[in-house]
């Protein structure tokens, strides 16, 4: 089959217009680069460092420039496993510890450090063994805002020249060796112990002092009242025996009533049942007398009747 030369001519010209096209292309391709948001790339010019490639769109000089590395420029959070640290009191504990970084200068990262991640790891380490070994165990327990400030201080210094900012430390655990932690177990369980007692101690010894003084309060408020009960009763009795004195004195009684309000008051004497014996007043006999004669009517001519001879006092004896 013949082919004329035009034909021939005709399939150059389309294959050249094809490798223009996609060389075209490729060079588009290579000279257009878009960057991320917090991402930044490194740029070498025929194996030497350029510039660095800000987020957005970006021109370079193809086969001339080529993006070395792309970078993250976000905070970036490393958990390392745990390491073991020798304390001042020679005792080995298990510490965990966390860093927040960030690179802010993606040259420094890129060239300074052939492996930043792997540094902060390391320094860490390091730095933290330092730290904790001029520590005894109950420093290192209960110092870990201190310990976390030394160790962001010496990273963020140390990283300093390698584009990187260490914005925080954390000791996420210290775990000490079994046999410490049972020690420590029994030495705070005593030690609650010792408060729980000494809080009840405390609590008893001032409810004693309450009730002391509540009881106190008590005796001086019943004596109080005992008190002024006794001088009311006593100005009651007092007020009682003046007005019967002023109505025994105002009525002018005669000696025949006061006989008989004798008579009444007599046996109230032995109205007790503690009583065995009764003792008769000599004034009984008189008052009997008195008595009488105001039952007794008058004699005809007027005289009163015949007294009759006195009889001896009487004696004591049980009563009847």
């Amino acid at each position: 089959m013949n082919v004329s030369a035009e034909t021939i001519t005709q399939i150059v010209i389309a294959t050249v217009i094809v490798v223009i096209v996609v060389f075209v292309l490729v060079i588009l391709f290579r000279s257009i680069r878009i960057v991320s948001q917090a991402t930044a790339g490194v740029v070498e010019r025929l194996g030497r460092y350029h510039k660095t490639l800000q987020p957005g769109l970006n021109l370079l000089v193809p086969f001339v420039d080529r993006v070395h590395r792309m970078v993250d420029m976000r905070e970036q959070v490393v958990s390392f496993p745990p390491q073991p640290v020798i304390t001042e009191d020679n005792l080995v504990v298990s510490i965990d510890t966390v860093v927040y970084f960030q690179v802010t200068d993606a040259r420094a990262a890129t060239y300074e450090i052939a492996n930043y991640l792997g540094a902060v790891e390391q320094l860490a380490t390091t730095t933290l063994r330092n730290v904790v070994g001029g520590l005894n165990l109950e420093e290192a327990l209960t110092s870990r805002d201190n310990i976390n400030g030394q160790l962001r201080i010496v990273l963020d210094e140390a990283t300093g020249k390698w584009g990187i900012r260490v914005n925080r430390v954390e000791l996420k655990a210290i775990d000490p060796p079994h046999s410490i932690q049972d020690s420590m177990e029994k030495q705070m369980r005593a030690e609650r112990d010792r408060r729980a007692l000494i809080l009840t101690a405390e609590g008893t010894k001032q409810s004693a002092i309450l009730t002391a003084e509540g009881a106190r309060q008590a005796a001086i408020l019943s004596a109080e009242g005992d008190a002024k009960a006794a001088v009311l009763r006593a100005q009651g009795e007092a007020e009682a025996i003046m007005t019967v004195f002023r109505a025994i004195h105002e009525g002018d009684p005669d000696p025949k009533l006061l006989a008989y309000q004798y008579l009444q008051t007599l046996p109230k004497l032995a109205d007790n049942p503690s009583n065995k014996l009764w003792i008769i007043p000599s004034e009984l006999t008189e008052a009997l007398k008195g008595l009488s004669r105001a039952f007794i009517p008058p004699s005809g001519d007027g005289a009163p009747p015949a007294t009759p001879p006195p009889r001896p006092p009487a004696q004591s004896g049980p009563s009847l």
